[in-house]
Parts: structure tokens; sequence; C-alpha cells
């Protein structure tokens, strides 16, 4: 069965639950609570990477996550931490306060990330994304979407293991809802098993995205329970390593039903 990623979104902003874990001790209570439901990675971010965000200053990113991340390590939470930046410094800070995965939206692409990577030895995600999170859906275009987003993690994989990151610490993640149409999305999906030929675990995130709003006749965040479920299932068949997601319980009710009756 495949690991179940909580996301931890400390910030007033994020597409789904922004403002719902703002102060540290939501955060923390949230936090536990997913690994009480069955999450085995925790994903913490303070930067809202949605559609049209606008950028964090790299202080005030750090003012948000590190105090959670520290009270975590403190707690002896009993699943791994990861973080969700892109930012070097925000990196540094995290891997210093103990988390075990950095998860770039970048792909390590900041000048000196995978510096701070390579010298750590944390495990690395890296994403595809196609421009910038306030830009990136500003009419998204590819040649050909699968050996496109192929081609680009190949890349970064070799940039990270030129970098002294070993292969065992590299996770790929398609990106989807990054730079992307409905129709690259469903692309991407229907040949996500195709990404297991690069030798790496995949992480998929698609949980509440708009992809799921957009084929349920424009449901809101709140109504797209039933298509990320859906999603998180296809994934695991297709053999996603990870999944990363908002709702715990339910992924991993549904993911244990799968792996009882395959």
């Amino acid at each position: 069965m495949p690991n179940i990623m909580g996301i931890l979104n400390v910030t007033p902003d994020s597409f789904s639950d922004g403002g719902d874990f703002f102060s540290i001790g939501d955060a923390i209570d949230r936090a536990l609570f997913m690994v009480q439901e069955g999450a085995t990675i925790i994903d913490i971010g303070g930067e809202s990477s949605r559609p049209g965000a606008d950028p964090v200053p790299t202080d005030i990113e750090i003012k948000r996550i590190i105090p959670v991340i520290y009270t975590l390590k403190k707690e002896n939470i009993p699943v791994k931490l990861s973080i969700d930046t892109c930012k070097p410094e925000v990196m540094r800070r995290a891997v210093d306060a103990g988390v075990d995965i950095i998860n770039d939206i970048m792909a390590m692409r900041a000048e000196g990330a995978l510096e701070i990577a390579a010298s750590s030895g944390v495990t690395v995600s890296l994403m595809h994304m196609q421009g910038r999170p306030r830009t990136m859906q500003q009419n998204p275009h590819y040649d050909d979407v699968i050996s496109d987003v192929k081609h680009f993690l190949e890349e970064r994989v070799h940039a990270c293991i030129e970098a002294g990151i070993s292969y065992e610490k590299i996770i790929l993640d398609p990106g989807f809802g990054f730079g992307k149409t409905l129709e690259h999305n469903v692309e991407l999906f229907k040949n996500l098993d195709m990404f297991q030929s690069l030798g790496f675990p995949i992480l998929v995130g698609v949980s509440r995205k708009s992809m799921i709003g957009t084929i349920l006749n424009n449901a809101p965040v709140s109504m797209r329970l039933y298509g990320s479920l859906a999603l998180a299932v296809l994934a695991a068949q297709k053999g996603a390593a990870i999944i990363r997601v908002h709702d715990v319980k339910a992924t991993q009710e549904v993911l244990r039903v799968l792996q009882t009756v395959s």
C-alpha cells in the first residue's frame, strides 16, 4: 500500500485549508490527528503554491514552519516529516530542525538547494512545474506532456546525482495541476505507470485539486472528497509509492480495502 503523506498547511491562504491550522497549536494538533488516521509522512508548508499565489518572504515562511517542526520532533512523532518549500534557506533551517524529506515544487533548481540536500543526506521529492505558481495556469503548453515531463524529471535526477544525492534519496512527482490544463492532467494520470521506468518512487498529489472540481461540474473544494479518493485508488493501482492528501482517514480506508481485495 502506498505511503500516505498528510498535508499540513501552516498558511492563511492555501486553496483548500488556508488558515485552518495557522497557529502552532492547531498545526500540531492537526499533525498528530493525521498520524492517528494513518499518515506515514507529514508534509509541512508555510507558503501557498496554489495558482495565482504570491511568494512569501523567506523569514515569514521560516517563522511559520520551524516552531511546528521543532515541536513535532519534541513530541517524538512516529512518522517522517517533510518540508514543502522551494527556498534553500528554508530547506536548511528545516533540515537543521529535523525534517526527513525536502518536497520541492521547483525540483531543486534554486541556487544552493542541491548543495543543502546533498550535504544533509535527506530525501528529496522533485516535482515538475511549468512556470511559477503566480502564472503557471496561464495557457500552459506542451509538445507531448508525457515526454516533456519525463525528460524534465530525468534532467533533475541527473542534476541531483551530480550534486552527490544518492539514488535511494530521490522521489519524483509529475506535478498535477502545476502548469497543466485538465487535458494535460488527465493524460498524465492515464499514463502514470509510464513513469515507473524512471526507476524512482512516484509521489502523486491530486487531493481536492481543480481538475477534480472541473470534472465534477465545477464542484467547490469542500465537495471534492470522492473524486480525490477515486484518484487515490487509481494512483495506487498505477504504482504510486506516496499519495499526498488532505483526507487521511478516508484515503487510508479505501487503500486498505484495495490492498485486501487486489
